[in-house]
């Protein structure tokens, strides 16, 4: 069979084999003229497939990334490679554009975990305590909240309210990480990420009796004792940045899979061991599926107003702190 020969092909050439470059080459260029022709522009996690986030995204990131990007983007049309609670943070903050996500079921465990009826209640067993969101939440959670965060920010949120105790909902896992860092007494709820709460200290472990010298980045929603095993935490961009700024020669990012193959692009050189975790949710998204979703301008994301007001106001009020 002859080698794809596109320079697009090139770039990720290590990480997506030739024989299944046919098979989206098509969709890629369809969509790249769909977004000319309806005024659009892409925005894709982190944990998308390197075919989506190489090949069609213009903005690339992560949740905290791709919030602060939503606000800057001129096109009519935002299409939300990722899931439901990051196509809700983008309407939130450009409530004047058509948001669209390509699969409605693209949903996340930590945003299914807790409900807005949740929050009121912690506040009326916890009266006068700040609640932070974590942005895996839906807009209705994130409403009944004071602040938001990212894994990204998380600590500085806190750190910004100038308490002695909070509550950080949904993930219990990051909010212990960040009440250790902080010192900050941290009310939780028992909400996991069901890619990042499989990971074990064990894994680690075994990693590196059997890769020498490798070092291990672990992401803040893995439990405590995969944090404390690793070289390195830190959200999906401050891991990227410690892969470019460090260059280790070999390194296992724990973390959902997709993640391991968008930076390995970056960083040919660079032996990546991919201990990964499937998101299901994020593989719900697909060339073909962006397509449709461009060709019938669907699925439309909306809020309801009198949610939307409030969820704003916390998503902004993260964005403001530095």
């Amino acid at each position: 069979m002859p080698q794809p020969s596109s320079p697009l092909y090139e770039r990720v050439k290590h990480v997506i084999p030739a024989f299944e470059w046919p098979a989206f080459e098509p969709d890629i260029e369809a969509i790249l003229r769909l977004k000319r022709e309806r005024d659009a522009v892409i925005l894709a996690h982190n944990y998308q497939t390197p075919e989506i986030f190489h090949g069609v995204a213009d903005i690339v990131g992560d949740s905290l990334a791709l919030a602060r990007q939503a606000m800057k983007v001129d096109a009519s049309v935002i299409v939300l490679a990722g899931v439901h609670f990051m196509a809700e943070t983008a309407k939130l903050l450009n409530p004047a554009k058509r948001v669209l996500i390509p699969d409605l079921r693209a949903g996340c465990s930590l945003a299914a975990s807790i409900t807005a009826a949740d929050v009121r209640a912690l506040r009326v067993s916890h009266p006068g305590v700040p609640v932070v969101t974590y942005v895996n939440t839906s807009a209705a959670v994130k409403a009944e909240s004071d602040i938001c965060c990212t894994s990204g920010n998380a600590r500085q949120v806190v750190e910004s309210l100038g308490v002695p105790r909070v509550i950080m909902l949904p993930d219990e896992y990051l909010a212990q990480n960040i009440g250790r860092d902080t010192g900050v007494e941290i009310i939780t709820w028992a909400g996991h990420c069901e890619v990042h709460e499989r990971f074990t200290a064990d894994d680690l472990r075994q990693l590196r009796r059997g890769h020498d010298g490798i070092v291990v980045l672990a992401h803040p929603e893995c439990p405590p004792e995969v944090v404390a095993e690793a070289d390195f935490a830190g959200s999906t961009a401050a891991m990227i940045d410690y892969v470019a700024r460090e260059k280790p020669a070999r390194v296992a990012l724990m973390t959902e899979c997709s993640m391991s193959d968008n930076v390995a692009v970056e960083h040919p050189d660079i032996e990546f061991v991919r201990p990964c975790n499937l998101c299901p949710h994020m593989k719900r998204i697909t060339l073909g599926k962006i397509r449709r979703a461009l060709e019938t301008l669907t699925h439309e994301v909306t809020v309801e107003p009198d949610i939307a007001g409030r969820a704003r106001r916390a998503v902004e009020r993260m964005l403001e702190v530095k």
